[in-house]
């Protein structure tokens, strides 16, 4: 994995790279945290070819009449034309691209991945929204976790992630195809049935690895989520409580006892230990 990962969601498809992700139509947004890059489609502008062609008629007009001023005052005129022509058609080809559904181009290179079927989109999309929720936990975190190693360890978690779900992709294709070949009028000694029965087993076998693997992976990153999200409202419910006993002992005239909030010390040991296992 490089020092990036991209990740682009788009109707059809979940890319996943080592570098930006190229738009095959319509507009992306992109969104950086720490060394993952989240591209989204942007949605349709809703501008027909009508409309565009009385916007870029209406920009036509005036840049029309500056070049005949400019030849008036002695500027090359095809210049300006020139000039108004190209940001005539810039203006029309972006119009154009904003008025189309997004999509992303599928990446040519081996490295990257490209999730197609709705299961394993699904599951890479509730690993990254469950890394949205681990990284909203690190400010309130500060001194217990280092937000570079824990940036480092969860992109890692989700680059691991999305190899063994293209892995899982072509095995369950392939398991579809090994099912639907027709043996039952093939005789039972045939060297060809027993060859089919063999690569069935193995598929299986690399089926069962991959859920868990993948599994292992959903696990670590939602763990890290829970431990930081229950450590922060742990963390609040006793400050709540110390206010509580504040308010109480000035209302009440009397001194504050020891304070009555629940011990976090230990708490950070589970924090600590999910991230250890994320990052292992």
């Amino acid at each position: 994995m490089g020092t990036e990962l991209h990740v682009g969601i788009d109707g059809e498809k979940t890319v996943v790279c080592a570098y930006p992700i190229k738009s095959r139509s319509g507009r992306a947004r992109r969104t950086r945290v720490g060394s993952l890059v989240e591209t989204v489609p942007c949605a349709p502008s809703g501008r027909t070819r009508e409309r565009r062609v009385v916007f870029v008629a209406r920009l036509a007009l005036p840049l029309l009449l500056l070049s005949a001023v400019a030849g008036v005052f002695g500027i090359n005129w095809w210049l300006a034309m020139a000039g108004s022509a190209a940001l005539v058609g810039y203006v029309w080809r972006r119009q154009a691209r904003a008025a189309q559904p997004g999509a992303f181009a599928v990446p040519r290179d081996q490295e990257s991945r490209v999730l197609w079927t709705a299961a394993e989109r699904t599951a890479f999309d509730g690993a990254l929204a469950a890394s949205r929720r681990v990284r909203g936990t690190w400010p309130a975190l500060d001194g217990m976790v280092d937000p570079v190693l824990a940036d480092r360890s969860l992109t890692r978690a989700l680059d691991e992630l999305a190899t063994v779900l293209t892995r899982r992709q072509d095995l369950r294709r392939l398991r579809a195809d090994l099912s639907g070949v027709e043996v039952s009028d093939i005789p039972a000694d045939s060297p060809a049935r027993a060859a089919v029965a063999e690569q069935s087993e193995r598929a299986d076998a690399l089926w069962r690895e991959t859920g868990e693997a993948a599994n292992r992976i959903l696990r670590s990153i939602d763990t890290a989520a829970r431990a930081g999200e229950s450590f922060l409202r742990e963390r609040q419910v006793a400050a709540t409580a110390r206010y509580a006993e504040r308010t109480l002992a000035r209302v009440t005239g009397s001194p504050a006892v020891a304070e009555s909030g629940p011990e976090l010390a230990d708490r950070t040991e589970a924090v600590i230990a999910a991230y250890r296992d994320l990052a292992s």
